[in-house]
């Protein structure tokens, strides 16, 4: 058996074809080592790591890497664990109380951009050639979440994790940027409100 497939067998994933893009495989490893360290013992030499860190982390592409599905599956069971942790820690230093006020806090502040009218929720690039988020796409996504969040509507987490919009040029779409920061606190908010009705 060769180096190369030795290394296949022992993979934590399953891995691409040798000509497929994957994940990095190196950067994966280290990281959920680094998370799983962290996890069982608080301690990677100081490096504190959150759901945030989960959630937002992100791998290079490599020939013959770890199927992107699998570790983006992977990636959401590990956010899920770090924020019941989150929550365990809270709880325990401040009380029940500051953690439903945390979530409360943070469902506020989405509600008030979610309410903008259609076209007007996020910023429009300046650049002309720039690409950005179809609007009508995004919009959709965020009365949905309106109704989640005001109704106690049906969507899962997962399908903001995974959402994907159209492209736009310039002005006639959202600023990436922006709306990714938003459904990245939409995603931290849905975690916690999950958690919480599951306690």
């Amino acid at each position: 058996m060769t180096v190369e497939e030795k290394s296949r067998t022992n993979s934590k994933f399953k891995l691409v074809g040798p000509k497929e893009i994957g994940y990095n495989v190196k950067q994966v490893d280290v990281f959920l080592d680094r998370a799983r360290s962290y996890f069982l013992n608080a301690d990677t030499n100081g490096l504190a790591i959150t759901s945030h860190d989960v959630r937002t982390a992100s791998f290079d592409p490599a020939r013959g890497g770890y199927n992107a599905q699998a570790v983006d599956a992977a990636m959401d069971r590990i956010e899920d664990e770090f924020v019941l942790r989150e929550k365990e820690l809270l709880i325990k230093a401040e009380g029940e109380k500051a953690w439903m006020l945390k979530i409360g806090k943070s469902a506020s502040l989405l509600r008030g951009r979610l309410h903008r009218p259609d076209g007007e929720r996020f910023r429009r690039p300046t650049r002309k050639r720039v690409q950005s988020y179809n609007t009508d796409d995004v919009d959709l996504l965020c009365r949905e979440l309106l109704t989640y969040i005001e109704d106690n509507g049906e969507l899962s987490v997962d399908v903001v994790r995974r959402a994907v919009f159209a492209p736009a040029k310039g002005a006639d779409g959202y600023e990436e940027s922006q709306v990714d920061a938003f459904l990245d606190r939409v995603v931290e908010l849905m975690a916690a409100i999950d958690i919480a009705s599951d306690a």
